[in-house]
């Protein structure tokens, strides 16, 4: 089934049955909400292609070493939203496992880490983390 966004997120999704298909929630997949359907929906295509733009200059503004972003993909939240250690001991997930975030990974030179990047609406998140997210390290999360 396609989504609102084009993009066939059922064939690859293996929780396609608690979603409810986002053309049939108007874009709240999961219950909760999806920054390509928002986009769409208030501007059409030409808006999804501006905000996506906007967020790569906002990623590079960063001026974080090494993170060079060449494209941002629909990411389930309950996929990424990692369990950041903070400094006294407690963890913090910072997103919403059931929103769609735009993102993506990007390999650190010469490291076995990878950068994690989301995004939505409202924030801006840089993480650093080892094989299959081990050892996550928040970089940067700002307010847009």
């Amino acid at each position: 089934m396609l989504s609102i966004c084009g993009v066939d997120c059922c064939s690859e999704c293996n929780r396609k049955d608690e979603c409810g298909g986002c053309v049939k929630t108007d874009g709240q997949p999961f219950g909760g909400t999806c920054i390509a359907a928002n986009c769409i929906k208030k501007g059409g295509f030409e808006e999804f292609k501006n905000r996506k733009e906007e967020l790569i200059a906002e990623f590079h503004a960063l001026g974080i070493k090494d993170l060079q972003v060449n494209d941002l993909n629909l990411l389930n939240g309950f996929y990424v939203n990692l369990e950041y250690p903070l400094p006294n001991g407690q963890s913090v997930k910072l997103l919403e496992d059931n929103h769609v975030y735009w993102g993506n990974q990007i390999e650190i030179p010469d490291s076995d880490r990878c950068y994690g990047l989301a995004a939505d609406e409202n924030y801006l998140l840089v993480c650093e983390y080892g094989c299959g997210g081990s050892e996550p390290q928040i970089i940067v999360y700002k307010k847009r």
